[in-house]
């Protein structure tokens, strides 16, 4: 029998929910203060459906968006839980100057001369390696 949608969710119903392993949900508690699931005796955790929606927030930042956990933790500081809930409910990705540092502008990094012929040379030398690498394997 399915829960309501205002039902508690265990640690592994949680998970299920969201698509991520219960470690994960466990790690997030750590590094965000913001993720607070009832605990009862024993240590059992339970999600409230508020919990939830964060969560699916952060998680729609860290695996879609590709914020760092440091970037979670800013826009929550500057812009709070109900801009994590909307994240997660599939409003865009918030974008401000800080938390965009954290993520990256999605282009590629543009490098200067002298750092494209030293990563030539990198690139030069692992093909070498790889070549006696493979010659030795052949010789076995």
């Amino acid at each position: 029998m399915a829960k309501g949608p205002n039902a508690f969710r265990t640690i592994s119903e949680a998970a299920d929910e969201l698509g991520v392993p219960q470690h994960v949900l466990r790690f997030w508690e750590t590094k965000f203060s913001f993720i607070r699931p009832m605990k009862r005796a024993g240590g059992r955790r339970f999600y409230r459906p508020q919990d939830i929606a964060v969560l699916r927030g952060v998680r729609a930042l860290l695996h879609d968006e590709g914020l760092t956990i440091k970037g979670v933790q800013k826009l929550h500081k500057e812009q709070g839980v109900r801009r994590l809930i909307g994240v997660g409910a599939g409003e865009a990705a918030p974008v401000s100057p800080g938390v965009q540092a954290a993520v990256g502008t999605g282009e590629p990094a543009r490098l200067d001369a002298g750092a494209r012929d030293r990563l030539g040379i990198a690139l030069d030398d692992l093909t070498s390696i790889k070549a006696r690498l493979d010659a030795l394997l052949e010789g076995r």
